[in-house]
Order: C-alpha cells, then sequence, then structure tokens
C-alpha cells in the first residue's frame, strides 16, 4: 500500500530554499508541505505567499499549505494564486469550515481541513466529504522538532474507520514528530501521507535516503498491522 512523505521545508536551511525543494524532488518526494503561521493561532510566524510562489518556480511536485492562521477565509485565494495545490485550513478557527472548504474547490485547488491533538474526530464528521485530505496533527502546532504525540493514534484510527466506512476518498495525513518508529505506528493506525521536517532535512545520511526510510518504515507497519 503506498505511502507519500511530504517533506516540511519550514526545516530547510531558508538561504538554500530552491536547493531545498529540488533535493527532495530528486530525492522521491511527490509533494511538499509549506507551513504558514501568524503568531496568533500558533505562537510563531513563519512563510508567506511569496514562498510559495518561490516554491512554485522550481519544482512541479504537489504544493501543500498549512495554514495555521486565524480567518483563514481571507487568505486563501492569495495562497491559490501563490501557486498552492492543496490548502489546508484548522477547523479550530474555521467556524464556517463548510464554506471555506467550498471556497478552496472553486478556486480550483484541492481542499483539506487540519485539526490538532486535543481537537475530537467527530469535530469534522459534517465536512468529511468535502475534504481532499484530513490533517491530524501529530504535535501542537508552532515549532518543528517536537515529539510524537501518541495519544493521537486512537484518533487516527477513527478516522480511517470513517473514510473507509462510508467510502471517501480523502487522503490521512499527519504531522509532527515523524522519524522511523514513529513513521510505522502512524501508518498502521491508518495515515497515508506523513509530513517530516527535521527527519528528512536534518537526516545525517541525506534527504533521498531519509525519504525511503521513511516511507519504507510506513508501508512495513501498515503490512504488520494487516496481518495481525
Amino acid at each position: 500500500m503506498t505511502v507519500e512523505i511530504a517533506p516540511s521545508v519550514l526545516a530547510a536551511d531558508p538561504l538554500q530554499l530552491g536547493d531545498a525543494v529540488r533535493a527532495v524532488q530528486a530525492g522521491g518526494a511527490r509533494r511538499v508541505q509549506i507551513d504558514v503561521m501568524d503568531g496568533r493561532f500558533v505562537p510563531n510566524i513563519t512563510m508567506g505567499p511569496e514562498t510559495v510562489a518561490a516554491v512554485r518556480g522550481v519544482t512541479d511536485m504537489l504544493i501543500e499549505v498549512h495554514l495555521m492562521i486565524v480567518e483563514p477565509e481571507k487568505f486563501v485565494p492569495v495562497f491559490a494564486d501563490a501557486g498552492a495545490d492543496l490548502i489546508i485550513v484548522h477547523q479550530e478557527v474555521s467556524p464556517h469550515i463548510y464554506r471555506t472548504l467550498e471556497q478552496i474547490h472553486d478556486l480550483g485547488k484541492s481542499a483539506g481541513v487540519a485539526i490538532n491533538p486535543g481537537t475530537p474526530a467527530g469535530t469534522l464528521s459534517e465536512v468529511l466529504h468535502l475534504a481532499d485530505l484530513i490533517l491530524v496533527m501529530t504535535v501542537s502546532p508552532g515549532f518543528g522538532g517536537q515529539t510524537f504525540i501518541e495519544s493521537t493514534l486512537p484518533k487516527l484510527r477513527e478516522l480511517r474507520q470513517e473514510l473507509d466506512r462510508r467510502g471517501l476518498a480523502a487522503l490521512l495525513e499527519v504531522d509532527g514528530g515523524i522519524n522511523l518508529q514513529t513513521a510505522s505506528v502512524a501508518a498502521a493506525a491508518g495515515a497515508r501521507v506523513l509530513v517530516a521536517g527535521t527527519s528528512v532535512y536534518g537526516a545525517p545520511e541525506g534527504v533521498t535516503r531519509a525519504i525511503h526510510g521513511l516511507k519504507n518504515a510506513a508501508e512495513q507497519g501498515i503490512a504488520a498491522s494487516v496481518r495481525e
């Protein structure tokens, strides 16, 4: 069963961003994630639409933009114009999440919805059919290099079961603390896209071996879960 690794450029050297994006594409990645933080929803400030446009200029990979910002609906058009293929918004700051996901689709983009570790899976029940991707945060968002929160695994399993029960095609993604061990357990719990920052860009063996290692670990986790 196929698992995709989505390198997060948050962990890349910002002075070598173009080279960092090219490196993961050459290493086998088919998608890349750009984390946008506003210092309000999360305690950090990071990239904006200019970064998305710059990345778009050096790759044909799928670009997913993770908006960790308040009032994301005000900025969706800007990031769509900048070249995002998939725009992810948070349930916690989107009181009209149904409308926001439709807004993303109306702009010709794929729509994702994210939930934090403390947010129940059931809050997404009414919009699962609108989402192309569901992102479960496995750390508290805001900074890279955090430790995977194992108590998010039952939530992953719940969402995997619900998507399968309803016959929905949305991808299930995890973000936070992904390494060889957690890639295996997250995939076994149902994740099919794994966002990895430090474990890719900080890997001593290089990004290509890191991507393949994470992918193999995840697929082995799925195979083990099927045998159980």
